[in-house]
């Protein structure tokens, strides 16, 4: 059996037209559910070792499935279909695929400690603007239907609304303090933010596995704004105000609270993370 698992709310609610387009080629026999609210704690112990799971969604439906079900220990195989916005998993694995088989990536996935709770993540934690830009896009959102425009959000944030931290980035148990931060993420692959390739470098599964940070500091917010683009080339690092560590558990302590981002799932009010593979 083909279990189809989909999000309704993926792709500004458009995530429908891709599931309807999918299981009309299916020739085999098909269940489809929607994954809001899903019980995967009844659904996965009644599959059958042959059964196959097809998700689609963005970002956020996987990230709410690899916290939600022990991946380290599920037999079935596991399919992606994308059908989000920013698709940035994809992105980092799909070698222009829209549709793969992901049972590699969902296991031994890092964890994040933020607000007292425990969180697995696919591609990155943000914080800083990034987080920030996420928080104004889910209040856009309950205001209206229309798409999120994430890159005029960034504009306004990195020239208006947003206020730089003092960030303090604890590596392996190097510390190191930064003023005026924008940014400072720990990335799991290289791509988050709907397309921004901010940790080039990021292999997510290198054989020494590690997490990237990328913490980006400037004095001037138009110097900021002009040199921002180039995080979507993966070119950020070529200025010195970028700054690169690379390790198996990295913290952020921010002076001032700030909204964090988990594969693009907003938490509100964090002062501090921590993340470890």
């Amino acid at each position: 059996m083909k279990y189809v698992l989909y999000n309704e709310l993926s792709n500004n609610k458009k995530a429908k037209v891709t599931v309807d387009e999918y299981v009309k080629g299916l020739t085999e026999e098909y269940e489809s559910y929607n994954v809001i609210g899903f019980d995967y704690s009844t659904f996965i112990p009644n599959l059958k070792k042959e059964d196959t799971i097809v998700l689609i969604g963005g970002d956020g439906t996987l990230n709410h499935f690899v916290n939600d079900v022990d991946c380290d220990a599920l037999e079935n195989d596991v399919y992606f279909l994308a059908a989000g916005t920013g698709n940035d998993f994809l992105n980092d694995v799909g070698n222009g695929e829209r549709m793969i088989k992901i049972n590699q990536y969902i296991k031994n996935l890092p964890v994040v400690e933020l607000n007292g709770k425990s969180y697995k993540f696919l591609n990155g934690v943000g914080f800083g603007i990034d987080g920030w830009c996420c928080e104004e896009g889910d209040r856009q959102r309950a205001k209206s239907d229309k798409p999120v425009n994430y890159t005029s959000i960034a504009i306004n944030g990195l020239l208006f609304k947003f206020k730089r931290r003092t960030a303090t980035v604890i590596v392996d148990g190097e510390k190191y303090v930064f003023k005026r931060a924008w940014l400072a993420p720990a990335m799991n692959g290289r791509f988050y933010g709907g397309g921004m390739n901010v940790a080039p470098m990021q292999d997510r599964l290198a054989e020494n596995k590690v997490l990237t940070t990328v913490i980006y500091t400037g004095a001037s917010k138009l110097v900021s704004l002009i040199r921002f683009p180039n995080i979507f080339k993966g070119q950020l690092q070529k200025f010195k105000t970028v700054h690169t560590y690379q390790g198996k558990e990295i913290e952020v302590i921010f002076d001032k609270p700030c909204a964090a981002q988990i594969d693009g799932e907003t938490i509100l009010n964090v002062t501090s993370y921590k993340a470890h593979i």
